[in-house]
């Protein structure tokens, strides 16, 4: 099969990574992966990927941009999520891995001549852009630089690069040799306790989903194209008892006040005080955005990328028998 594009996946030996590097293999194209150590097991990637294991922030720009060498695109994989509790402030934290790396990466690409770049974000910098009125990116760190990452991938790109952002919401899936981000919430789920969850919903995709979008952005992607990824819309009952359902301990949802989650927030928030943190989401304005339906119409950015429709079930499925140990 004739080699399509040459690929640069900075990030490339994580979830994402890994299946976004399956289809495009898939596709007929070459992938080389910068990654954090230590080394995958041999058998997780096809022999052909050529991997480089180092810390990217402690590379000189000579020898990233060596690497960028020869490129078609550059997939920016890498960075830090909302899961990270920093010292306070927490922005100057979630700028450096979300915003300046960025920085540093597209300006080196565009000077090795690297046509086009994409970068995996967040959905928060969509409702950032569609719900002016919360000032998302004013009372949340981390949604700031999600919002700072696509304006800068932009500008690094300049007219000679083109860039386009995924954003993505929440993921479900598994991969080999790896437990799943979700445990903690899925061992809440089949535990003894209630099921206590806020109001509200989220959209919901496939990690298959996401590697197809990747794919289709590399492929298609305009520049400035910024895309939300949607799936499966859920509210949180759904979600919470479609897991319970699927781990085989079935249960209904109590529906938590919105005032009571707040108060919850607030003590959190006063934990994080005590301690010298900030979170990149903070906790108490937080709240009036979960309990809001965060949902993606995905037909938007289906148009363009063409990833697949697909049943949320299998990939849920996935991800919990993933999470649960088996019994001896």
């Amino acid at each position: 099969m004739e080699v399509k594009l040459k690929i640069l996946l900075i990030g490339g030996t994580g979830f994402l990574g890994y299946y976004a590097t399956k289809e495009l293999i898939a596709c007929g194209h070459q992938v080389k992966i910068l990654a954090l150590p230590p080394e995958p097991p041999s058998e997780l990637f096809p022999s052909e990927v050529e991997i480089h294991l180092a810390d990217m922030s402690k590379l000189t720009d000579e020898r990233l941009q060596s690497l960028l060498h020869g490129n078609d695109v550059v997939v920016f994989a890498a960075g830090v999520d909302d899961r990270v509790t920093p010292r306070k402030p927490a922005y100057p934290f979630f700028s450096k891995h979300n915003v300046e790396s960025v920085r540093r990466v597209f300006t080196l690409a565009r000077a090795a001549g690297v046509r086009r770049g994409i970068v995996l974000g967040s959905y928060f910098a969509y409702f950032d852009r569609i719900w002016p009125e919360m000032k998302l990116s004013t009372h949340h760190p981390y949604i700031r630089s999600r919002v700072e990452q696509v304006k800068t991938a932009i500008e690094a790109g300049g007219n000679d690069m083109i860039v386009s952002i995924l954003e993505l919401p929440y993921i479900f899936g598994s991969m080999p040799g790896k437990t799943p981000l979700w445990k903690p919430l899925i061992s809440y789920i089949t535990s003894s306790f209630p099921l206590l969850y806020p109001a509200g919903g989220t959209a919901c995709v496939s990690v298959t989903q996401v590697a197809q979008a990747i794919r289709g952005a590399v492929e298609h992607g305009e520049p400035g194209g910024c895309y939300p990824i949607g799936g499966t819309n859920l509210t949180w009952i759904q979600l919470m008892e479609e897991i319970s359902r699927l781990a085989g301990k079935p249960k209904r949802v109590i529906t938590l006040p919105t005032w009571l989650v707040k108060v919850g927030a607030w003590c959190l928030k006063i934990v994080h005080e005590i301690k010298g943190l900030e979170s990149g989401l903070e906790p108490v304005a937080f709240i009036d955005l979960q309990t809001r339906n965060t949902f993606i119409d995905p037909r938007v950015s289906q148009t363009t990328l063409h990833y697949n429709e697909e049943n949320l079930t299998q990939a849920l499925t996935d991800t919990v028998l993933a999470c649960i140990k088996p019994k001896d």
